[in-house]
């Protein structure tokens, strides 16, 4: 794995984890903003052909 996909793909969790709290402790504004952080990283992927796990938030 070469590093922008070992990159990429640690941006994701993060994002994903960071999508979580922000749900759980109801942080609508944050909620959307890392929503839409994980969309763009996803299309991003699917450009560059990286295989994202299907944990999708």
């Amino acid at each position: 794995m070469d590093a922008f996909t070992a990159g990429l793909l640690q941006r994701i969790r993060t994002t994903e984890s960071d999508l979580t709290m922000a749900r759980e402790t109801g942080d609508d504004f944050l909620a959307e903003v890392e929503q839409a952080e994980l969309d763009d990283l996803h299309r991003l992927a699917a450009e560059h052909g990286v295989q994202v796990g299907a944990s999708r938030v």
